[in-house]
């Protein structure tokens, strides 16, 4: 039997939590979450808010358990919206605390930031591949942030992309995102625009990454037959698609309890625009085979995803296999016997 009471907590930060594991890995972790969502081997309650009118932002607590691979986390993100220019520091902070769940012993206490920027875009392209038309040859991803480049990673192993479309509403940030991310890909050209219905158009996968509160994306930019990774909106009036795009379409969410409050389809519920009945269902189910994803190459598919903790749990585990095979990190003592 393994003596826990001498095993130590492995701590990470973000410099050591890059490159553990490739772009398709995290696919592979997230597909697997949602495999198991699909299943219902898990225990995840929807993400918990704090917010407080003192305090632009909010914290979010992401807890959940997920049978296969055998783990529990809990993901601490804090959110404030004024921290780059009062105080030179990054808008989201996120800790995230794996844990074994036979003894509860805290196996690591990691750095969320690059984690949940690479299964946030394994996200779309799990979604991308199960939905999508099978020839994509176009992505445009809306948002030119952090978030961008997980997903243009994560999506590059999906498809093979012929063209890639960037944008957003800074030029500054359009260009800082092309020289750090053009070198990284021979097969295409990035091609950075502020011009929004022109990136969208034609698209054969759109993939909206933006703190939104408004619709941006309108229903008359998008052709038949794309499928549309809506990622954004991850709170209550968050909204980056025009509702009347969702009418008709067939709607998949990560999780139906946490996407009827947090999610895209959450103001177009409100509105009533659409209903419940609207939604075709849970990404995990088309995995699992429970139902068909795409079902004709002229339908317009919405993928809305709010980012589920169990994404977490199930990613964690290899990340902290492969950061004590490669003795990065620190290893401390957090219990006394």
């Amino acid at each position: 039997m393994e003596n826990w009471a001498n095993r130590k907590t492995l701590i990470l930060g973000r410099n050591e939590m890059i490159g553990l594991l490739k772009p398709g890995e995290y696919n592979d972790c997230v597909e697997q979450a949602y495999r198991i969502h699909g299943e219902g081997r898990y225990y995840m309650d929807p993400k918990g808010h704090i917010v407080l009118d003192r305090f632009p932002g909010e914290w979010e607590a992401m807890p959940s358990y997920i049978e296969e691979p055998h783990a529990a986390a809990c993901k601490w993100v804090s959110i404030r919206e004024q921290n780059r220019e009062k105080f030179n520091l990054p808008t989201v902070f996120s800790i995230l605390i794996y844990t074994e769940p036979v003894t509860g012993f805290p196996l690591a206490i990691v750095d969320g930031s690059y984690h949940t920027v690479m299964r946030t875009g394994a996200a779309s392209a799990v979604s991308a591949k199960w939905m999508a038309r099978k020839n994509s040859k176009v992505l445009a991803i809306v948002g030119a942030g952090h978030m961008a480049e997980g997903t243009l990673a994560t999506c590059n192993e999906v498809f093979q992309w012929q063209e890639v479309r960037i944008w957003s509403r800074s030029q500054k940030t359009l260009d800082h995102f092309v020289a750090g991310q053009q070198p990284k890909y021979k097969t295409f050209k990035i091609s950075a625009s502020t011009n929004l219905e022109g990136t969208v158009r034609g698209a054969d996968v759109v993939v909206t990454v933006t703190p939104a509160r408004g619709p941006i994306v309108m229903a008359d930019w998008i052709s038949p037959g794309t499928h549309i990774a809506a990622v954004g909106a991850d709170k209550k009036g968050d909204q980056e698609l025009e509702g009347r795009l969702l009418q008709g379409a067939r709607i998949f969410v990560d999780d139906i309890r946490q996407c009827r409050t947090d999610g895209e389809i959450n103001v177009p519920l409100s509105q009533g625009l659409i209903s419940e009945n609207d939604i075709a269902g849970e990404i995990g189910e088309v995995i699992t085979g429970r139902k068909p994803g795409r079902t004709s190459d002229q339908q317009i598919t919405i993928f809305d995803s709010t980012g589920i903790a169990l994404q977490d749990s199930a990613t964690v585990p290899l990340e902290y296999q492969r950061a004590m095979a490669a003795g990065v990190g620190i290893e401390k003592k957090m219990i006394s016997t």
